[in-house]
């Protein structure tokens, strides 16, 4: 009888065995079936591992994902693209200036698409959806045509009053706390006080009063947009790693009661707009003649301030950062540009829009540090419909619908475009260098 159950067990180890064996090479066969993509489709790149893909970091966080594309867009210096994987799903990144120009304006109908397209809609998520970098095809069009016009130079021209009058209270916050409490500020912080209160009266015509309180709402609500917090790593994590779920499941972004305050902001500028018969010629009267014209409900105009109010505050604040510290570690830049400007002050009679207009210098150096210090590693947009490239040097590149395409900010320090690119030069911008 032991010999019997002996041999039954054996027999049923051997058959769990059979089964865990067939299923790990299952599941090997389904995060590496798609492994020789780029091969086959004759484009360079490194070799992917399994859960992992060419993005360790992503998974890892010891460093910064950038640093991942980095080292791909350093070990293939001679490809004008180079097909590489984020965990499994193939993704093509450009490296050719001349094939970025074709896929940013000349093919870009075919590259319209957003990315971020596919995880969010209006039901789930209707601010966060409404956003143009959430949006793709139809819709993004739709939205692109209704924002553009509320950006020409009358509008901007315009809100610089606006401007004008937070850049007062900038002066003179820092001349109070340059009294009290030395020399010594935080930049970020204060730039992120300034961005706060233009954009919050720019779009929502309220004051944040960000130089006077100490967190004023608006501007921890709008913190909250741009958190990238543990839901929406998950969210990423899941969709990176099955990206077919998007089909079934849409997520949301935007929590609810960031979701509501913004709405009912919005709700309030409109009301007092329209009782008080306020016209300011502003973003917010932009968005009412599109009600009016029945083009746009509530919720879409609260979608357009959220974007503009998310895609200003923080990005702003860190452009301006990044150039302060740039001038302040290049000292004689600083003297030059502070003398261009009380130079036009001079013969001008002051910084209004059309005098800074004229600010050839100010425009160099905001250049140049925009070039070193880009807000995100990567410009993502997706193939719509399969075309085929030609590179600078005359080699055809077909680029399958539905894949993921990325333009990686370590063009901008490329030694073949750029001399000395770790050095700011603002004249590389200038009109004599084709700038």
């Amino acid at each position: 009888l032991s010999a019997v159950v002996a041999r039954a067990s054996a027999k049923m180890l051997c058959t769990c065995l059979t089964v865990l064996g067939g299923l790990a090479t299952i599941v090997y066969l389904i995060l590496v079936w798609n492994f020789n993509y780029w091969k086959k489709a004759g484009i360079n790149g490194p070799k992917p591992k399994i859960l992992a893909g060419n993005l360790p970091n992503m998974w890892t966080q010891k460093q910064h994902i950038f640093y991942d594309l980095k080292k791909i867009y350093d070990d293939f210096k001679n490809e004008p693209v180079v097909g590489y994987f984020s965990v499994r799903t193939p993704q093509l990144m450009i490296r050719d200036p001349e094939l970025i120009k074709e896929v940013l304006t000349k093919s870009f109908r075919y590259f319209a698409a957003n990315t971020f397209s596919d995880v969010v809609d209006e039901k789930s998520d209707p601010l966060f959806a409404r956003n143009p970098f959430s949006l793709s095809g139809e819709k993004w069009k739709t939205r692109r045509a209704e924002i553009t016009p509320a950006f020409t130079n009358n509008r901007i021209k315009a809100l610089s009053t606006l401007v004008d009058e937070v850049c007062v209270r900038l002066s003179d916050y820092v001349k109070q706390n340059t009294e009290k409490n030395g020399s010594t500020f935080d930049v970020k912080e204060l730039m992120s006080k300034y961005t706060t209160d233009v954009v919050s009266n720019c779009v929502f015509a309220i004051d944040a009063q960000s130089f006077t309180k100490e967190n004023p709402e608006i501007r921890e609500m709008g913190r909250r947009i741009m958190d990238f917090n543990f839901k929406a790593q998950v969210i990423m994590f899941l969709t990176t790693f099955f990206p077919s779920i998007t089909k079934f499941y849409k997520f949301t972004f935007v929590a609810h009661d960031v979701e509501q305050f913004f709405i009912r902001i919005m709700k309030d500028a409109i009301r007092h707009r329209k009782q008080n018969n306020i016209v300011r010629n502003d973003y917010l009267d932009h968005l009412l003649s599109l009600e009016e014209k029945k083009q746009v409900t509530e919720i879409d105009m609260a979608g357009h301030g959220v974007s503009f109010f998310a895609d200003g505050f923080e990005t702003s604040s860190s452009v301006i950062t990044y150039c302060l510290f740039d001038l302040a570690t290049n000292p004689a830049i600083q003297k030059q540009l502070r003398q261009e400007i009380r130079d036009v002050q001079a013969n001008k009679g002051g910084l209004t829009y059309d005098n800074v207009g004229e600010m050839t210098f100010l425009d160099q150096v905001l250049n140049e540090s925009l070039r070193m210090h880009v807000v995100i590693p990567t410009l993502a947009k997706r193939c719509t419909e399969t075309v085929e490239l030609t590179s600078s040097k005359g080699k055809k590149i077909r680029v399958e619908a539905g894949t993921a395409v990325h333009v990686p900010y370590m063009v901008h320090f490329d030694s073949q475009y750029y001399d000395e690119p770790e050095k700011f030069k603002p004249e590389r911008f200038s009109p004599e260098n084709g700038g």
